[in-house]
């Protein structure tokens, strides 16, 4: 049966649930994909789905499980025992039941631990338990396998057979010398192409794209993408094979970056989802709603500084929004490039102050143009020079000044540890409505005891 995520659906299910309907729910859910459950448990209350998912086979059960987001998974494990939680791990990858393990009380988890029945098992999970999440070690996997150099293609073959069933998926076998440390990786394609008798390290090859365990995340995900890698081995100082990351786990953690980026350039300062409650909404969007606020009365409070200014050219205040949106929109255009340009860690190398040259003469191509059409409006309108003049001096100055502003601060927010996503949100925009009107009465005050 496919599943079809419809309010009828959800409305049978949760009738099955409560009428504890358990062919219904095995049918509907069989020979569907983990993830397709997986959203359609989310529709549901915890209770529900913990019904739902005692119904499923526990491979099933585990897929789902490593499938769900932290926040998710640690409010759904509330209503497993120690019992139920040990069951799942034997399905589970050992990144993901660290993942999982991460999400729950440290006494809660000791006692899974103590209760996995593999030793080699909890071996690799307490010594990924070990690395920060933000690092290659903690986002490997223990499960891969390796051959000793010395070993014949027969045994290696062997070998395969033994671990396929722990091991998912099989990119490539990785070489190794009698110390565990990485000389090479042989593609199982090459494997099967030799002679049973020839040996691993012939036929292996010596280059091999590794990462150390204690590399940053984002290095890694630069890594793969540069070289095209759909897994890639991690290390420790003595180039000790430790275990593997694969496509899929960078794949979740560049998703996971382009959410918290989109969600801090839009001034939230904290994952949330349209079903959260109303005040971990609230709390997540109103510091930097706060922080446009006293932007705006900051604003209101500096025109008011030049109200002589605005009594005596009224018309000026028409022309406030068009400074403040041009200053804004150019500080995130620029903001966004150099972002990218971090992300991508193509600035590294590069000299500042070159890329602040290549951006000023952008923004001065881009200000000429803006004010050229801004001034030829105006006169076309029947305005005054002198206001043509006062305005198209200001926007051009605010447009240069706004794209300084959002090249430099990105690259200062990278230096010192902050997420430079910041600089293309609220930040950056009430920073330029500031700076744009600081810019225009400015220019206004000076034309004018100039003329």
């Amino acid at each position: 049966m496919q599943l079809e995520l419809t309010k009828e659906y959800l409305e049978r299910l949760q009738l099955a649930v409560e009428e504890q309907d358990i062919a219904f729910i095995r049918e509907s859910m069989d020979g569907n994909h983990p993830a397709d459950i997986s959203q359609v448990l989310d529709e549901l209350d915890t209770p529900s789905s913990k019904y739902v998912l005692d119904q499923l086979p526990v491979a099933t059960s585990a897929e789902i499980i490593s499938d769900l987001d932290s926040e998710t998974r640690r409010r759904f494990l509330k209503v497993f025992d120690t019992t139920e939680v040990s069951a799942l791990i034997p399905y589970m990858d050992s990144d993901d039941a660290v993942d999982m393990l991460d999400d729950l009380p440290v006494r809660f988890r000791e006692e899974v631990i103590a209760l996995i029945e593999d030793p080699e098992t909890a071996d690799h999970i307490i010594e990924l338990l070990h690395y920060e999440d933000d690092c290659a070690g903690g986002l490997m996997a223990k499960e891969l396998i390796k051959a000793n150099a010395n070993w014949t293609v027969n045994q290696c073959i062997e070998e395969i057979r033994r671990q396929a069933e722990n091991v998912e998926k099989i990119f490539s076998v990785y070489v190794v010398d009698d110390n565990d440390r990485l000389l090479g990786r042989v593609s199982v394609k090459q494997i099967l192409l030799s002679k049973s008798n020839t040996k691993i390290g012939d036929i292996s090859e010596d280059e091999v794209v590794s990462v150390e365990s204690y590399r940053e995340i984002g290095e890694v995900a630069e890594l793969m993408r540069k070289y095209d890698l759909e897994a890639v081995p991690v290390v420790n100082i003595q180039n000790k094979l430790l275990g593997r990351i694969t496509i899929d786990d960078i794949v979740d953690v560049i998703t996971e970056q382009n959410e918290i980026d989109q969600q801090m350039m839009a001034g939230i300062t904290q994952s949330v989802e349209v079903d959260d409650s109303v005040w971990a909404s609230s709390r997540a969007r109103l510091p930097w709603l706060v922080i446009g606020m006293a932007g705006g009365l900051a604003g209101a409070q500096l025109m008011g500084l030049f109200e002589d200014m605005l009594t005596l050219i009224p018309t000026m205040a028409f022309f406030v929004p068009l400074i403040t949106a041009t200053g804004g929109n150019v500080g995130i255009q620029s903001s966004t490039v150099i972002i990218q340009t971090i992300a991508n860690k193509s600035f590294l190398g590069t000299d500042f102050w070159h890329t602040l040259f290549r951006m000023l003469l952008v923004a001065v191509v881009n200000a000429v143009v803006i004010a050229t059409c801004v001034f030829g409006f105006l006169m076309l309108q029947g305005r005054t020079s002198e206001l043509a003049a006062l305005v198209t001096i200001a926007l051009f100055s605010v447009v240069i000044l706004a794209s300084v502003m959002g090249t430099v601060t990105p690259i200062v927010l990278d230096k010192y540890g902050v997420n430079p996503a910041l600089a293309s949100g609220p930040f950056i925009t009430t920073a330029n409505d500031l700076l744009g009107l600081t810019v225009y009465f400015s220019v206004a005050h000076l034309l004018h005891s100039l003329l």
